[in-house]
């Protein structure tokens, strides 16, 4: 007896089937050797939620800088130049979920590298997660208690937070002599609360009275009793450190509560455009430290080269003039850059070495790792709000304008 013969029509299909398969496989196959040549970058950005500002300002930069880098053929690796992918998800500024997306990034999306989200708290949650796989991570935190966890594959691009209080002392107590005393208020928040704990050491060691010296909790939206305690101090000095937002609350509610000092400070609202458009005429006067200004005049081996390229290129792409977020995020991917083409490899330890030893010069200023993995550079500018406008105080190199006392 012989086996019938396949139908003509059910053969076809059978055919078919194969095709569409060996089809998919050889293009699953092409974008694998596809993804073998690209280098992949995880970055959890704030894209939603409280630090949505930051976020969108993290993703502007990155990509001004990618266009830049793969328009010139990708970055160099040995002998062969590779194109970059960043692969984003927004984590809506919550921390759990910045956690659970670096991990995603490192074990679904398969990245060679990370970058941190914006802020202390949520670097240092995602810090914990690159460390478990042995990933490089590039940060815009500037915190010591994030960098001093024994991280080894942890790199930040802001200096210590630190060289942002004696900046300040010293200039402060220049322009007014018969400083005494000082008022501090300070969100209950990893950033904010550092920067609280370092102005108090800081002053007292100056010879100030700390006349006041309160955290408040985040999601505060009424600051009036603590207002009303620092106006019966009566400092001359008033330091208040939080997120954006709160430092808009607060500058107002101070004007409603006639709360004044000779000298007030907002950690670090006079860096965001946000704080002096929003308060107008509030504003004037405050000042703050930053870690980077368009000001300062920086040439350097990057996509960008100097500080003014990078300005008009941010002018350019957003109508926004540059802060410290947009410059230290695109320093982030520059250093990384510059790492893995020291190393002349995508070998994550490689890297990691070399990020250890960088030492460059960039559009953004000097970076070179402490063994904590924050950058080395203290000439951090300090500024002040005058006719809208954010005006370097100091040092004296960038300087454009004299401090002014209300």
């Amino acid at each position: 007896m012989h086996a019938r013969a396949a139908h003509p029509i059910r053969r076809g299909a059978a055919l078919f089937r194969t095709l569409a398969l060996t089809g998919a496989l050889t293009v699953a196959l092409a974008s694998a050797a596809v993804a073998a040549d690209t280098i992949r970058i995880g970055s959890p950005l704030a894209l939603t939620g409280a630090l949505a500002a930051e976020g969108s300002k993290q993703k502007l930069a990155y990509d001004l800088w990618l266009e830049r880098v793969n328009a010139a053929g990708g970055i160099q690796v040995g002998g062969k130049k590779m194109p970059v992918e960043l692969v984003t998800y927004d984590y809506q500024t919550d921390g759990k979920r910045a956690g659970q997306l670096a991990e995603k990034l490192i074990t679904d999306d398969k990245v060679d590298f990370l970058t941190a989200p914006f802020g202390s708290g949520h670097t240092k949650i995602t810090a914990a997660v690159a460390e478990r796989y042995g990933v490089p991570i590039i940060a815009v935190a500037s915190s010591e208690p994030v960098h001093d966890q024994g991280f080894k594959y942890l790199f930040g691009t802001l200096a210590p937070s630190s060289g942002l209080i004696d900046g300040m002392l010293s200039l402060f107590k220049q322009t007014k002599p018969d400083l005494k005393s000082i008022a501090i208020l300070g969100r209950d928040d990893v950033f904010p609360k550092i920067m609280a704990s370092l102005m108090a050491k800081g002053a007292e060691k100056a010879g100030l009275k700390v006349a006041y010296n309160e955290l408040y909790p985040v999601g505060t939206m009424d600051h009036a009793t603590a207002l009303t305690s620092m106006k019966s101090a009566a400092p001359d000095w008033i330091y208040v450190t939080g997120y954006t937002a709160d430092l808009i609350l607060v500058t107002k509610q101070m004007n409603d509560l006639g709360v004044k000092a000779p000298i007030v400070t907002m950690i670090t609202g006079p860096a965001y455009k946000e704080y002096a458009e929003t308060l107008g005429p509030l504003a004037e006067n405050v000042t703050s430290a930053s870690w980077w200004h368009y000001s300062a005049v920086y040439e350097g081996d990057d996509m960008f080269g100097s500080t003014k390229a990078f300005y008009d290129a941010v002018v350019k792409a957003s109508g926004q003039e540059p802060d410290y977020v947009h410059a230290s995020s695109a320093a982030a991917l520059i250093v990384l850059q510059k790492a893995i083409e020291k190393a002349g490899t995508l070998d994550r330890e490689a890297v990691r070495k070399a990020l250890s030893e960088i030492d460059i010069k960039t559009f953004y200023g000097p970076i070179k790792f402490r063994a904590d993995g924050l950058n080395d550079n203290r000439n951090l500018p300090i500024i002040q709000i005058q006719d809208g406008k954010p005006v370097v105080l100091a040092p004296a190199d960038i300087a454009s304008a004299k401090m002014k006392l209300n």
